[in-house]
């Protein structure tokens, strides 16, 4: 029996109860977590945003220690300290071929199979994204345990599977950004100051952090920020006039709305790029006229997983860690047990703070 905190419907209270978790079978792997992250991604699971089949178990951003390992697994044994992948590629889909793992056809496979079951009445439960990480333990396939570098503290290490990975590939990857650019940064959550650390990696002259939240201020320039911008009407104009009258190299829209993504667009210079992270609904309609779209010479392009192959830039990110270019700890704004993620919902809800960290 293991502790998880449980969805039972879309919509409804999160309930920490206990669940019958199996052993792991061929390919799988048993984790007992360390930490898990809170992302705006489980709630939009929870509130019928994206797609999830329920009862389940929530969680993606997560990492731990191998408790037990299936027939044909090597790459791991039991001791081994691991971060999990909520999108593991299976390396033989198209995509897969091309290179481009992160739209891999058969990642999320694994979240439309029940992985455990209700303790209470042996009710079949799914995994969220395929790791269902609010719990103290889990069952994933063997390619979602990434081995975790040496130097990087466990509880930490939970941000790298989503947050980090997501916010450097949209940087480094997706946006491409380089010495000397600008960059304005849309949505300072999670994965925002992610994106804000990158940026700064990356050598951006000029980072403008945009929130709805001016309290996040502090926290968006502890992480690179070099500018911050209460985001409302005028926010594409404050970003030009703080870019010499152009407008930002780079755009990354990290919050999923069309006002926010439409925003993102317009605060970029004319030839700029902007990269949308955030996942919004189908109910998000972004509209740009011909005209404009000829004009400006823009680019605007999607981000899935930050464009990443998690087992090539998990070893990069671990060594920006170590060199103390990338701190984990500050993104972290509360530390909460399985009780706390409603609480954490309604903060991401709210647009308060960070990262929220759930540790076991």
């Amino acid at each position: 029996m293991v502790r998880a905190a449980v969805l039972p419907a879309v919509n409804a209270p999160l309930v920490v109860t206990e669940i019958d978790l199996p052993e792991p079978g061929p390919g799988q792997v048993r984790v007992k977590l360390a930490a898990a992250g809170v992302c705006h991604s489980d709630l939009s699971l929870s509130n019928g945003t994206l797609r999830q089949q329920v009862p389940a178990v929530l969680g993606h951003e997560g990492a731990g220690t191998v408790v037990s390992v299936g027939e044909g697994v090597d790459h791991v044994a039991p001791g081994d300290k691991v971060v999990l992948n909520w999108a593991p590629a299976c390396g033989t889909c198209h995509f897969c071929g091309l290179g481009e793992v992160w739209l891999c056809a058969g990642s999320g496979a694994a979240a439309a199979s029940p992985y455990a079951a209700l303790a209470a009445d042996g009710s079949a439960l799914y995994p969220g994204l395929g790791t269902a990480v609010f719990a103290e333990e889990t069952v994933v396939s063997a390619r979602a345990a990434l081995p975790l570098p040496e130097g990087i503290p466990l509880d930490a290490a939970a941000l790298l599977g989503c947050a980090v990975l997501t916010g450097y590939g949209a940087v480094h990857h997706a946006a491409a950004v380089r010495p000397g650019e600008s960059v304005a940064v849309h949505g300072i959550g999670g994965v925002g100051l992610a994106v804000l650390q990158s940026a700064r990696i990356a050598g951006a002259e000029r980072i403008v952090a945009v929130d709805v939240a001016p309290g996040k201020e502090d926290l968006a320039r502890a992480a690179g920020a070099t500018d911050f911008v209460v985001a409302g009407e005028h926010t594409a104009r404050q970003i030009r006039g703080l870019t010499g009258g152009h407008g930002a190299d780079v755009a990354i829209e990290c919050v999923g709305r069309a006002d926010t993504i439409r925003t993102a667009w317009s605060s970029t210079r004319r030839g700029g790029r902007t990269t949308v992270v955030g996942i919004g609904g189908q109910d998000q309609k972004v509209t740009f006229t011909a005209l404009e779209l000829f004009y400006f010479g823009r680019t605007l392009s999607g981000c899935v997983y930050g464009n990443c192959d998690p087992a090539k830039d998990l070893p990069v990110l671990a060594g920006h860690v170590r060199e103390g270019r990338l701190d984990l700890s500050g993104m972290v704004t509360d530390h909460i047990g399985l009780d706390g993620i409603p609480a954490a919902f309604e903060a991401m809800t709210a647009g308060r703070g960070g990262r929220a960290l759930v540790i076991f």
